[in-house]
C-alpha cells in the first residue's frame, strides 16, 4: 500500500479553525500523556483505576462476594468505555469508525489500570495505544493485541545501538514503533532508509518529527519538507512505515500528503474516486494539491474543476455539499478516494442531474432506504409502509415475526427470502428513527476495534418478550 503522512496532536487540538479536518487523511495521533491539563481524560484514567482496584487484597472471598466483583469490574468497565467513546467524539471531535485513532498515554497511567486504561480506549474506537517503549513494564500491563500496541522512542544521539536494543525488547509486546526525530540534521531519507535497514523487518515504523525542524517561514522551505516526506514515505512503502508530522498545519500536511500520490495526468491532477461511508461510488472527480489542502481546513469535500480551471467547493452553488470524513490512495498511488456524507437541503444528490450518484438511481438497501424516506413523508394513500410507521406495536411485533421466520429458514433461497423482509422491517424502523445505511456501518466498524468480548449468550427475558408477542399472534391463539 502507498505510504502517506498523518497528524500528531501535540500541542495543537485535533479540530481548529482552518484545520477541521486534517484528521481526514485517515490516520491521526492524540497525545495525552499530560493528562492532568485535561480533567476528562484523567476522569477516564481515574475510573480505570477503579475498575483495577476490584478485589485487590482481598484474600479469601466468598461465592457471593466474588459475584459482587464481577459485576463491579463489569460496572466501571462500562462507565469507563462509554466516557472515553464521549471524549474522543464529543471532546476531540473524532470519528474512531472511520478515522484510524492512536493515543498516546503515560506508562504510569497504563502500570496503575493494570492494562484497564489501554482496553477501555481500544473499545472506545481507537485503533491503536502508543506509550514509552523504554518502559517495558508499561508494554508489558497493556496486555492487549500486538498490532494495537506501539512504542515510542526519542532519536537523541547518532548511536544507534541502544534504540536497536531498546526496539528489540518491545518487540516481544508491539508490532509497531515510532521513532521521533527530535533534531533537524536527522530528518532525511538517508537517516529512515539507515534505520529502516537495522530494525526488524517484521516491525512497521513510523516516523515522527515537527514540521518546524525544516520550515522557516518562506515556501521554498516548504516544499524542502514536502520532498522529504515523498522520500521518506517511498522507503515505507508497503506498510514497512510512514511519517507522522507533529501539529501540522492544513498547508504542511495536505501538501506533504500530495506529494506521496503520483500522476501521469499532463495537468498533475489526481483522478478521484467519492464514496458513501457503505463505500458506494457517489462520481468520479479531479483533486490538485491546493483542493486537498483546501478539504482539510474546511472538512468538506472540496475538488479541481476542469471546466472552471479552478477549486471546486461541493454544494457552494446547488447545496449539496459533503461532509468529508477520510481520504484514501489506492495500491498504486495515482488515485484518491473520498469517503463523505452527502448533504442536501430537500435530499442529498452529488450529480448535476439530482440524484445521489453520477450512476442513475441506487439498487439494493439504498434505494430501499430513499423509498422508506420518501414514504415518510409523504406516502400514498393505503401504504401498508405508513401504517408502520404510525403503528408502534405493529412493527415491533412484525420485527419479531420475520426475525423468527428467517431462524428457522432452511434452504439458502429462504434464507434470502427472510433476510430481504427482516432487513425491509428493520430498515422501516431506522428510518422512522432517523438512522441511515451509513450509520450502521459507522457503529460496526466502530465495534470492530474492540477488544473486550462478551459472551453472548442469549437473553431469557428478551426470549421471553419475544415468545410472548409471537404467541399472541398465534393461529391458536387467535382462533381462541
Amino acid at each position: 500500500m502507498t505510504s502517506v503522512p498523518y497528524p500528531v496532536f501535540v500541542q495543537d487540538a485535533p479540530v481548529s479553525e482552518g484545520r477541521l479536518a486534517l484528521a481526514g487523511v485517515g490516520r491521526c495521533r492524540v497525545d495525552m500523556t499530560n493528562s492532568s491539563k485535561n480533567d476528562k481524560f484523567q476522569a477516564i484514567v481515574d475510573k480505570n483505576k477503579e475498575q483495577a482496584m476490584v478485589g485487590v487484597g482481598a484474600e479469601s472471598l466468598s461465592e457471593e462476594q466474588e459475584k459482587q466483583n464481577k459485576k463491579d469490574k463489569k460496572k466501571y468497565m462500562k462507565q469507563g468505555n462509554a466516557m472515553a467513546g464521549d471524549f474522543i467524539e464529543d471532546d476531540l471531535k473524532l470519528d474512531p469508525s472511520v478515522v484510524d485513532v492512536e493515543v498516546v498515554v503515560s506508562g504510569a497511567d497504563l502500570i496503575a489500570t493494570d492494562g484497564c486504561l489501554a482496553a477501555c480506549l481500544l473499545d472506545a474506537g481507537c485503533a491503536t495505544v502508543v506509550t514509552d517503549g523504554s518502559n517495558l513494564d508499561a508494554l508489558d500491563a497493556a496486555k492487549i493485541p500486538k498490532n494495537r500496541l506501539m512504542a515510542h522512542f526519542s532519536l537523541t544521539t547518532s548511536d544507534d545501538a541502544a534504540l536497536m536494543e531498546q526496539i528489540v525488547q518491545a518487540q516481544a509486546f508491539c508490532d509497531l514503533i515510532c521513532i521521533q526525530f527530535t533534531q533537524a540534521t536527522d530528518v532525511s531519507a538517508e537517516r529512515v532508509e539507515a534505520l529502516l535497514g537495522k530494525i526488524p523487518k517484521d516491525l512497521h515504523v513510523v516516523f515522527q518529527f515537527a514540521p518546524k525542524l525544516l520550515i522557516a517561514s518562506d515556501a521554498e522551505s516548504l516544499d524542502s519538507l514536502t520532498s522529504v516526506v515523498a522520500a521518506m514515505c517511498k522507503l515505507g512503502k508497503e506498510s514497512r512505515g510512514t511519517v507522522a508530522l507533529t501539529d501540522p498545519t492544513a498547508q504542511e500536511l495536505g501538501r506533504s500528503y500530495a506529494a506521496c500520490v503520483v500522476t501521469d495526468r499532463p495537468d498533475g491532477l489526481y483522478t478521484t474516486v467519492v464514496c458513501t461511508r457503505s463505500g458506494e461510488a457517489l462520481g468520479l472527480v479531479y483533486s490538485s494539491t491546493e483542493s486537498i489542502v483546501a478539504a482539510l481546513e474546511c472538512g468538506r469535500g472540496v475538488y479541481y474543476s476542469r471546466s472552471r480551471k479552478g477549486l471546486w467547493r461541493k454544494g457552494d452553488t446547488s447545496g449539496h455539499y459533503q461532509t468529508l470524513h477520510r481520504l484514501d490512495v489506492d495500491c498504486d498511488g495515482d488515485a484518491l478516494r473520498f469517503t463523505v456524507t452527502q448533504r442536501g437541503e430537500d435530499h442529498a444528490a452529488f450529480c448535476h442531474l439530482n440524484t445521489l450518484t453520477c450512476w442513475g438511481p441506487p439498487r439494493g438497501v439504498r434505494h430501499l432506504q430513499e423509498t422508506l424516506q420518501d414514504r415518510l413523508q409523504s406516502a400514498p394513500e393505503g401504504s401498508y409502509t405508513k401504517r408502520l410507521f404510525e403503528d408502534t406495536e405493529l412493527l415491533r411485533d412484525k420485527l419479531v415475526e420475520e426475525a423468527q421466520e428467517l431462524s428457522e429458514a432452511d434452504t439458502k433461497q429462504h434464507v434470502a427470502e427472510e433476510l430481504a423482509d427482516v432487513l425491509y422491517f428493520a430498515m422501516t424502523r431506522a428510518v422512522k428513527a432517523g438512522v441511515s445505511i451509513d450509520d450502521a456501518v459507522s457503529e460496526l466498524d466502530k465495534r470492530a476495534r474492540k477488544v473486550t468480548r462478551r459472551k453472548g449468550d442469549s437473553k431469557a427475558f428478551r426470549i421471553a418478550a419475544g415468545e410472548a408477542i409471537l404467541g399472541a399472534k398465534s393461529p391458536a391463539a387467535e382462533g381462541s
